[in-house]
């Protein structure tokens, strides 16, 4: 919930949950527990350089696209060098091309880089002595989700950038989660994005608790746009056979029965329910019925301790979406099935024995 609220806009009277904003990360080590939420970014990468600081605060960001490296022509090329001065001075030369990069990171004010590409064992030396937290080989989307959450700006020439270009955060961090070392950047002023740390002890329980993860997020990322939630319990399902079942004592013909057979399908979810909580479907369903009957329109059914109990002060919702969304398919499916049987019948081909009579048929 705090993830989907934190990444969660409000644009034209329209709220919007854009879901890659919530970064997940996997590690194995540790308990459920352990699981964290990261107001930032959290990525899988160490620090270049062990001589480099493991944490800046009032970090200044700086985001390049291009490796931080002696650049290799175009072409293939050979140098011959007859005169080992010739050879110093090559090496020399490379070594202040690659000091250069470095001090035109510096003086844009930054004290934390973040490459996409490689950086040179040279650069990493003089980033390390300048104080300078390196990390390469970042994934693009982590540059993109750096760019979005600290305002900075992803620089492809060096010689280009300036102080306008740098994020900011408030601190970035190298901390050792498990067996390996991630870098935590934190209290960045645009952020619109969270991270998640996933924690288990074995693999297999990291990757379920991962998919239990991106379900939930999902329904609350539903509940948050659409601003509404019904209980849950099959409460609602309940009440709407119900009240299908009292206007159809007001109809006549065969369309009360439809709509009785409607009613009678909706309750197969809270039957359902209660079939899985194992407790008995026909008891707790004719307990439902009575609760309803008796005015507690968000009664529904207690899997876990059995019965029914009002879902709204157990604290139990479901997004509206997702109710109508099950209803409007199932109702979808159905008609498409008669439609079939018409078709069928209306060429005249005899009916399969094995179909049974399609009028006992419920959804």
């Amino acid at each position: 919930v705090r993830a989907v609220n934190a990444v969660g806009v409000v644009e034209d009277d329209e709220r919007l949950v854009d879901l890659s904003d919530i970064k997940v990360e996997k590690r194995q080590g540790g308990s459920i527990k352990d699981s964290s939420l990261i107001d930032g970014i959290l990525l899988d990468k160490e620090r270049v350089h062990a001589g480099m600081p493991r944490s800046v605060s009032d970090a200044k960001i700086a985001l390049v696209n291009s490796a931080i490296e002696v650049k290799k022509t175009e072409v293939d090329a050979k140098i011959q060098i007859t005169d080992p001065n010739q050879l110093a001075l090559f090496l020399e030369e490379e070594e202040n091309y690659i000091r250069n990069l470095v001090n035109t990171i510096e003086k844009a004010g930054a004290n934390v880089l973040v490459c996409q590409k490689g950086i040179d064992e040279l650069a990493q030396h003089y980033l390390s002595k300048k104080g300078i937290f390196a990390i390469r080989r970042a994934k693009k989307s982590d540059m993109e989700a750096l760019a979005k959450a600290t305002g900075g700006t992803i620089i492809t020439n060096l010689e280009d950038m300036s102080g306008d270009d740098l994020g900011q955060a408030s601190r970035v961090e190298e901390k050792k989660i498990g067996d390996s070392d991630m870098t935590f950047i934190t209290g960045c002023p645009e952020a619109k994005s969270v991270s998640v740390l996933l924690r288990g002890g074995t693999e297999h329980v990291v990757d379920e608790i991962r998919r239990a993860f991106d379900d939930a997020v999902g329904v609350v990322s539903v509940a948050w746009e659409d601003g509404a939630v019904l209980t849950g319990g099959g409460s609602v399902l309940a009440a709407v056979s119900r009240d299908l079942r009292t206007y159809a004592e007001t109809v006549g013909g065969r369309e009360q029965m439809a709509i009785e057979a409607f009613a009678s399908a909706l309750e197969i979810i809270p039957r359902t329910l209660a079939e899985n909580a194992g407790l008995d479907p026909v008891t707790t369903l004719i307990e439902l019925r009575k609760a309803h009957a008796d005015g507690q329109g968000h009664a529904g059914i207690n899997v876990y301790e059995g019965g029914v109990v009002d879902m709204k002060e157990a604290n139990v919702v479901e997004p509206l979406r997702v109710v109508e969304q099950a209803i409007q398919s199932a109702t979808e499916t159905a008609i498409m099935i008669l439609r079939i049987d018409d078709v069928i019948s209306s060429k005249g081909v005899p009916m399969d024995d094995g179909m049974g009579d399609m009028g006992d048929f419920h959804m």
